[in-house]
Parts: C-alpha cells; structure tokens; sequence
C-alpha cells in the first residue's frame, strides 16, 4: 500500500505534484484560509473538486482549523461522498484492511478558529475517540514533540502539539500518525517523517507551506509505503 500524505495546502493545491502509482491518498486539514465561513466555503469547495478527481483510488479527508466552513456545516460529509472522498470527524474507517481513524481537532488557540478543544480535554478525548486496532490515525495537529517545533510570540522556540495525543500514540503504536498544522517556519523544517526510540510507527508531517511564504511549496507531501496481508 503507498500512501501519499500531504495537508495544509492553504488554496496552493495546483502546485503540487502528483505522484504516480499511488493507492491512498490522505489530506490532514487545512484546504483553505479565511475564518470567515462564508468566505471559507468556496475555497474548500474548490479543493474538494480537485482531489476529488485525483487518479488515485482511495481519498481520506479531515478538516483543519481553517476550515471553518466545514464545522459550520456549510460544506457536509455528503460533499465529499459525491466526490469519492471518505471524510472523517472523529470517525473510522477501514480501506484495503487498514483502520484508519480521523480527527479534526486541535488544542485551542486564540478565538474564531474551527475544531478547537481546550487542552485539558483531550486526554479524555482521544481514549474515547480511538479504537486500540486502529492502524492509522490522521489528526490535524501533531503529537508534542514530534514535527511540532515552531516561536512563540517572544520567538521563543517552543513545541506545540498534543501531550495526550502523544501518550495515546505510545500506548497504541499504530502503523502510521499523520498531521500537519506546524508547517516549517523560518530555518526550522516540521514536514517531513520520523520515528522515536521504542517505536516502530512511523510519524508524519505532510504540510507544504512554510510560515509568511504562502504562494510556493516546501514539501510535496510524504509518500509511505506499507506492507499489508
């Protein structure tokens, strides 16, 4: 199975390049910019009709915290179906035996932002939300640690992903976790794969913009390859 990964196009999805013989393609949020819901609607639209005639056979979708449209219910899961996408919000699904779990939700920052949840809250969260089989789990946002590095507003460094996300990812050791949300910023390069001692999963950041440089790619995306029975 060779899954392509990308996410955080931000509208700049004609630019990338599309890899040939792939099985799955796997988007982690953010097809579009504006916090305004309205305004927001015909970006994600735009994006849907394009990755929804990508000559790839298997499309998994979630939404990012810019996709305000879609948490308003502007743009709906039936959206997607028609377009041969399989969208999830906190949901699974299993393609070619592969479990997949998928979740928009990001720790809260700042106000107007889509599928935000207060940090305390996402422990609970995710236990519930994830079935222990599950092979890959797609967030929007990172685990802490891993591909999350960016400033603080004193340009402090800092990382910003999930804790909990985290401990449930060392509890469950899926085959794959998938995210963007951080995209690289300034000399520091988020996109990309790793693994952690311990572990064999396999993490990935699939965002291709950088930070202050939308308007040109950094990454086409993560192609990973997995061996199923």
């Amino acid at each position: 199975m060779k899954i392509w990964h990308i996410g955080d196009t931000h509208t700049y999805h004609d630019l990338l390049t599309i890899p040939e013989n792939i099985d799955m393609v796997i988007f982690s949020g953010d097809c579009s910019n504006p916090r305004d819901p309205y305004h927001n609607e015909p970006q994600v639209r735009e994006f849907i009709d394009w990755f929804g005639a990508l000559p790839i056979p298997h499309k998994v979708f979630i939404a990012g915290n810019h996709d305000t449209s879609i948490e308003r219910g502007f743009v709906t899961k039936t959206d997607f179906d028609v377009a041969g996408i399989h969208y999830l919000e906190n949901t699974h699904i299993t393609i070619e035996g592969l479990k997949i779990f998928g979740s928009p939700i990001t720790p809260s920052f700042g106000t107007g932002w889509a599928f935000n949840k207060a940090r305390f809250k996402l422990d609970r969260f995710w236990t519930k939300a994830i079935d222990v089989d599950t092979d890959i789990i797609v967030t929007h946002g990172p685990p802490m640690g891993i591909l999350d590095a960016s400033y603080d507003r004193a340009n402090n460094l800092e990382f910003c992903g999930d804790k909990s996300l985290l401990a449930i990812c060392i509890v469950m050791q899926p085959k794959l976790v998938l995210f963007g949300h951080i995209h690289n910023n300034k000399e520091i390069i988020n996109a990309g794969t790793r693994t952690i001692p311990g572990m064999d999963t396999v993490f990935s950041n699939g965002s291709v913009v950088t930070d202050r440089k939308f308007g040109e790619l950094s990454s086409n995306g993560n192609i990973i390859t997995l061996n199923i029975s």
